[in-house]
């Protein structure tokens, strides 16, 4: 079991949950080569690298990157990766380090003897191909991305070669000794705690004879000497080094000195290449403040440098593939390919709850112009109580708290940006806040003051609980504690600490507390042996905790729920409360609304909204319609039409690069309190099974934080039709049913516009019929729907308008009956009448083909 534990780990820290789940495409084919390089610092040593080389396959030349793996792995690592990004243009060089896979040499952490020297002789390489595009000055145009060990390559190497011309680091070190003996007090690692878990893992890694990696799984173990069992393939110094802070559980001088040389925060500052930084919340081996680091030495320099905090990690986590996938090319397709793409100077991976339809977690990406650092844009002060405590450190150090168990803290039941942590009794003190009366997003480090009473030197463990309440277990925030060593000056009872706690992101809630947690003990560390006692007390009551206003999420206006759709399924439901006369709509000009001051506003008026991707593509390309009080409205497009992204707009989830989006008057901005008159639903809801209908919209609607008389049950239970099977268990339900509940339930207190993103889907005829009816009898009152359907003849019968899109432009616009009528005149009719009362010899399908089909 405990080595299978460790094997977790390492896969973990090699960057597979990262790395290795990206398909390749079939098209793309390596060339397997040995490249010769020689390094050293006298330049007399001979290693061969063994590598492969993705070519485009579209051929010509293309920008060349370097993808490199991390510690443990090899080029195999990451050969999926290397195949993706070929496919998106770029000729990609994997290779496996020195030390690692089938390469010759011995590892040397990334100093710049010998793995710099080496990738700079890559480049050299990459240089001759004929596949790679070269500069004006013939240097080929080149990037760099890797994580862990890699990530670290990609700083170390465009701080030495000038022809790195941009690199996308993950969830890598700015100071490795810092890394390995963090101190919360910011003494320095000279005076920090080991991590003796994670330098173990890190360390162990490169202990044993090739291969090493991925490789190795495949392969007999190999007999091993004495030296090699000892050192396995790392360079003895560093081997030598590594055995005696292992012993002594201290920094040496000569510790700090040899792993400061392979510290990108050394040599930051001579980086030129436009550097994204991708780090992980789920990670106690590289924390987010290394990533802060390596920021402010890039751009003190004047380079430019954007920060991404991602659900994921050394200790697990989500992974995000794709969307970092997106976020490297993005970059790379800006600063290597010259196209008008961006990734924002800040982004953070927020938790927004499940997707109602398949209960999976929903992310959410926040992103911010402007990189506020760890002390955020504001600070909250948090007050906290509790009395001086006396805590023991148990002989041994055993048993130990436990925050993370580094590399599987994910597999013990950790979830988004929280762990599984345990505190042993009489070993920590604690002091608490007020339940909250606001909610409060911490973004970066909160700060506090404490007093330790005792006598000489002092380790401790300082780390910040989210608590709901008794029944809930209290929640450490992505599983991070800060260790600390104080000394106590002789003859002093007493001495102050200014204690940095983690840097995390993570949103307290209303009526939840925060607890401040000492310990003198924690899994991860080396702790003193001998036993000893001490009193923990607040030098201060002041918690200081830093914000970041600009990535605030929008609680205001728009109901969580609706923040918590999938963003490939988001729909954008609203209704308009009848207040005045109906108008028939008319084709827009993209003119900002005429209505006078005795006209109702129209509940969705949108002018020249455009929005592009990254890669300069519109997604939607200067979109204007109109609509109107009491209309059912058909929203119509091909795949990739942009009827997602228009909604998505709507909600206020995605700004507009240009445009507008107007409800009953009001701009849509993120989080406008317009939005709160919007309801919506998405396809496939989740309900509880064991309930009945009833109480699974009573429970929702709770869920909400809203007044129960504001919900108007009856009105919106009426409209669904359900009658007496809604005190029947949902399992009974059929799928029209649970439809029809999902319905009702986005129409909970009646919200003024209803967006539905195929209502029908998955129904039988009769179903669809049914659902036809709910939708007619909620708009009956002159209220407003747009719909979203592929269901043609449903539309036909359904909406009173309909818009229709195509590459993310405005196709037609208008009454269906105009818009039918318009054909049989044209003569684009069938001839065959529809048979459901509208008179007109077209069927909206053939309407909708002859509109795309000449632009298909």
């Amino acid at each position: 079991m405990k080595r299978t534990a460790v094997l977790v780990a390492v896969l973990a820290l090699v960057g597979v949950m990262t790395w290795s789940v990206w398909p390749s495409g079939p098209e793309v084919s390596g060339l397997h080569q040995r490249i010769t390089v020689v390094d050293g610092p006298a330049d007399d040593q001979r290693v061969e690298l063994d590598t492969t080389f993705f070519a485009p396959p579209g051929g010509g030349k293309a920008p060349a990157v370097l993808v490199a793996h991390g510690f443990g792995g090899s080029k195999l690592s990451v050969r999926e990766e290397a195949v993706r990004l070929a496919e998106a243009g770029y000729a990609v060089l994997t290779w496996s380090a020195r030390g690692f896979g089938r390469s010759t040499g011995e590892i040397a952490l990334n100093s710049a003897d010998y793995e710099v020297k080496d990738v700079k002789q890559l480049i050299d390489w990459l240089a001759k191909r004929p596949e790679v595009r070269l500069d004006a000055s013939g240097d080929p145009r080149v990037g760099i991305t890797g994580g862990s060990y890699g990530g670290s390559i990609a700083l170390m190497t465009a701080a030495h070669d000038p022809r790195v011309d941009a690199i996308v680091p993950q969830i890598t070190w700015s100071d490795l000794a810092d890394a390995l003996f963090p101190d919360a007090t910011g003494k320095g690692p000279e005076n920090g705690v080991f991590k003796r878990m994670w330098a173990g893992i890190f360390f162990g890694r490169g202990g044993g004879g090739a291969p090493q990696g991925l490789e190795a799984l495949n392969r007999q173990p190999e007999a091993l000497t004495a030296e090699q069992a000892r050192c396995g393939r790392f360079l003895p110094a560093i081997c030598e080094v590594y055995q005696e802070v292992a012993k002594t559980g201290r920094a040496t001088p000569e510790a700090v000195a040899l792993l400061s040389r392979s510290s990108p925060v050394a040599v930051a500052g001579r980086i030129k290449a436009p550097t994204l930084l991708v780090q992980g919340q789920r990670d106690s081996l590289f924390p987010l403040e290394h990533a802060d680091a390596n920021a402010r030495a890039i751009a003190a320099a004047g380079t430019p440098v954007s920060l991404a905090w991602f659900d994921g990690g050394h200790d697990g986590g989500n992974g995000e593939v794709d969307w970092l996938h997106e976020q490297t090319t993005a970059w790379f397709a800006h600063h290597l390919k010259d196209e008008p793409a961006s990734v924002s100077a800040f982004t953070v991976t927020r938790d927004g709850g499940r997707d109602p339809g398949t209960r999976q977690r929903i992310r959410m990406h926040p992103e911010a112009a402007a990189y506020p650092g760890l002390s955020g844009t504001d600070v909250t002060t948090v007050t906290l109580g509790g009395p001086e405590q006396n805590i023991v450190n148990p002989p041994g150090g055993s048993p130990a708290s436990i925050s993370t168990v580094p590399g599987v803290s994910g597999l013990l039941g950790g979830q988004g940006n929280v762990s599984v942590s345990l505190d042993m009794p009489g070993q920590s003190a604690a002091f608490e806040s007020p339940p909250l009366t606001a909610p409060l997003q911490l973004t970066g480090s909160a700060t506090a003051k404490i007093r330790v009473y005792g006598s000489g030197e002092v380790t401790l463990f300082a780390k910040l609980f989210d608590v709901a309440d008794s029944l809930q277990p209290p929640v450490l925030p992505a599983g991070l504690v800060s260790p600390l060593r104080v000394t106590v000056p002789d003859g002093a009872e007493s001495v102050e600490v200014d204690v940095k706690l983690p840097v995390v992101d993570h949103r307290f809630a209303v009526g939840h507390r925060l607890r401040l947690v000492v310990a003198t003990t924690d899994m991860g560390f080396a702790t003193p042996a001998e036993p000893s006692s001490y009193r923990i007390g607040l030098a201060s009551p002041a918690l200081a905790v830093p914000t970041v206003a600009t990535l605030a999420a929008p609680v205001t206006g728009i109901a969580w729920w609706v923040w918590a759709m999938p963003l490939a399924a988001i729909v954008v439901a609203a209704v308009l409360l009848a207040t005045g006369r109906r108008r028939t709509a008319t084709p827009s000009t993209g003119a900002p609304s005429t209505a006078t001051p005795d006209e109702p506003v129209a509940p969705l008026e949108i002018s020249g909204l455009t929005k592009a991707y990254r890669n300069g593509e519109l997604a939607v390309d200067g979109l204007s319609f109109r609509v109107e009080q009491g209309e059912v409205l058909g929203l119509l497009g091909p795949n990739g039409a942009g009827k997602t992204t228009t909604m998505r707009m709507m909600l206020g989830l995605i700004r507009p690069d240009d445009g507008q989006i107007r409800i009953f008057g009001e701009t849509v901005t993120p989080g406008a309190p317009v939005l709160s008159r919007l309801g919506a639903f998405v396809e496939g809801p989740g309900f509880l099974p064991h309930l009945s209908g009833r109480d699974n919209l009573h429970l929702y609607w709770a869920a909400t934080g809203r007044p129960a008389a504001d919900a108007r049950f009856d009105e919106a239970l009426a409209i669904a039709g359900l009658g007496k099977a809604l005190d029947r268990a949902v399992r009974t339900y059929s799928q029209g049913m649970r439809q029809r509940l999902a319905i009702a339930q986005a129409m909970l207190g009646m919200p003024d516009l209803l967006v539905l993103d195929e209502p029908t889907n998955g129904l039988d005829p009769p179903q669809i019929r049914e659902m036809r009816e709910v939708l007619k009898r909620y708009a009956r009152d002159g209220r407003t729907v747009i719909v979203s359907s592929h269901l043609l003849a449903e539309v036909e019968q359904t909406c009173t308008h309909v818009v229709v899109m195509h590459r993310g432009k405005l196709v037609s616009t208008g009454p269906v009956s105009a818009l039918l009528g318009s054909a049989a005149t044209n003569g684009q009719g069938n001839g065959q009448g529809n048979g459901h009362g509208n008179g007109q010899g077209s069927r909206l399908e053939d309407v909708f083909l002859d509109l795309i089909g000449d632009k298909a």
